[in-house]
């Protein structure tokens, strides 16, 4: 099994990435390939809402959104992590998964996610919500571990020190685990749930 993890962070080994290694550990004891892509530094333009992916099946900008799209399609399991910009996400971080999401054809439903906080003092509530949202309209179901998944720290290094903050993500992580096998029994069992057509219901007609 495979879980892709996106670092939101423009520092390469901040206190996001802090967080995220820390599942990490977690998932390697319990056999599950990973793969860090650090792209809070990356020049990710936002969605012009343009539609050419409904032609392409792909985004019509030729970036590390495409590229990453494969890495999603294979995955069990999808891990982000941004670091609180003013109560919010990364903008960069933000403008991948929004590309990242609309543009791919390929099913997401039964794909575990999870979202992780990285924050001096507040906003990670907010962030955390923010990033929830992704999983939840592409029929994913979303991990959750002892509280809502954060950890403090202004400096990198300093989310060494939020003992509490590493225990979530080590029981976020083997919670996604959990689900991820879980399903994936369900899968051989019962298969994955019917799914109708789409119903559109517009507000002004």
């Amino acid at each position: 099994m495979q879980v892709l993890m996106l670092n939101g962070s423009p520092h390469a080994q901040g206190n996001t990435y802090t967080a995220l290694h820390e599942m990490e550990k977690i998932f390697h004891e319990e056999g599950i390939e990973t793969e860090i892509l650090h792209i809070g530094n990356k020049p990710i333009r936002g969605c012009i809402a343009c539609r050419k992916c409904t032609e392409l099946g792909k985004c019509v900008f030729e970036d590390l959104v495409n590229e990453t799209a494969p890495k999603f399609e294979v995955c069990d399991g999808l891990v982000v992590g941004s670091p609180v910009y003013y109560a919010s996400a990364n903008a960069t971080l933000v403008a991948l998964l929004t590309r990242l999401f609309y543009s791919t054809p390929f099913p997401k439903t039964m794909k575990v996610g999870a979202a992780v906080a990285a924050a001096r003092r507040g906003g990670l509530t907010a962030t955390y919500d923010e990033l929830n949202k992704f999983f939840g309209i592409a029929g994913m179901p979303i991990a959750s571990g002892q509280y809502w998944n954060g950890i403090h720290g202004q400096t990198p290094g300093q989310a060494e020190q939020d003992a509490e903050g590493l225990q979530m993500m080590r029981t976020l992580a083997r919670n996604m685990v959990f689900l991820m096998k879980s399903i994936q029994l369900g899968k051989k069992e019962f298969g994955l749930p019917e799914k109708e057509p789409s119903q559109w219901t517009n507000f002004i007609r």
